[in-house]
């Protein structure tokens, strides 16, 4: 089973200013999309989580890459529990928020969740559509522990999005304390049918996560490496690239597709996503880690 190997992001404002992977002359949204595919077969969207896409934008998405493309796309923030800014929602539903600056999920009215599930389900037709769906990721945020309150939110999503296959990555390290409490983290997770989020990424922190090497779901397995910079990882740095400022040396990339091939023998589909994403670290990673499995 190949690994198909890809980047959170074609579009990161740090790996545009390097101008070390796009070539002269292609700085249109068409034209880096495009690029991109041309050398990666997945990428995970990173702008879904900020804002709903238009179906306009997606089906350009879906037009603008080869045929057996694959996007992986981040789940809205809202849907996670983070906070969520009303001017970034679709004016529909901003006209049922009059006076509102913020809102949570667990204190929405039923009728703003309703249009905004409707919204999300609807913006990713064109994809399903192309048969260029792979998984719609759900990062949760660090305060998100185990509980039966988290857990019953997550079954209502995976509900909600039932034509889908669901991602989630937990970042808090009560959800792996011990091999108990992961034990249970996996069958709950096979039970429900969505796939484990092996995450690679800087430890000592209690929102760091270990790499659990498992499986559980049968068409997938998710590997996403944010690199290993526990120095930035929670530092007061000025964007979300400074905290994952690290480039994998060739050796921990070889252990990491060790065990990516181990795993991808029991799925249909594996897949890599690279989010060490500060300037062009993470697509030439991506790049090595691909002449790593194809060697």
């Amino acid at each position: 089973m190949a690994t198909l190997v890809g980047t959170a992001s074609w579009a990161e404002k740090t790996l545009i200013d390097c101008k070390r992977f796009y070539p002269p002359g292609v700085s249109s949204a068409e034209g880096r999309l495009r690029y991109y595919a041309s050398i990666f077969p997945v990428v995970e969207v990173d702008s879904s989580y900020y804002a709903i896409p238009s179906q306009t934008m997606v089906q350009n998405w879906a037009a603008r890459t080869p045929e057996h493309f694959v996007f992986n796309v981040k789940a809205f923030r809202f849907f996670t529990g983070h906070q969520t800014d009303v001017q970034a929602l679709p004016r529909a539903v901003k006209e049922l928020l009059p006076g509102r600056k913020r809102l949570l999920y667990r204190d929405s009215a039923e009728e703003v969740k309703e249009a905004l599930w409707g919204a999300f389900v609807l913006a990713l037709e064109p994809l399903r559509a192309a048969g260029k769906l792979g998984m719609i990721h759900f990062q949760f945020p660090p305060t998100v522990t185990p509980s039966p309150r988290v857990t019953a939110h997550i079954e209502q999503c995976a509900e909600r999005l039932g034509r889908d296959t669901l991602s989630i990555e937990f970042r808090h390290k009560s959800w792996w304390d011990g091999a108990e409490r992961t034990a249970s983290t996996l069958a709950w997770l096979r039970d429900i049918g969505a796939v484990h989020t092996i995450v690679d990424g800087p430890q000592g922190a209690d929102n760091s996560v270990p790499a659990v090497w498992e499986a559980t779901h049968p068409d997938y397995v998710l590997l996403r490496l944010s690199g290993r910079n526990a120095e930035t990882y929670n530092a007061d740095v000025p964007t979300a690239a400074d905290r994952f400022n690290y480039e994998y040396p060739d050796d921990e990339l070889s252990s990491l597709a060790a065990e990516m091939v181990r795993l991808a023998f029991k799925v249909k589909n594996a897949h890599a996503i690279f989010n060490n994403c500060d300037e062009d670290k993470g697509v030439r990673n991506a790049q090595t880690f691909m002449q790593i499995l194809s060697g």
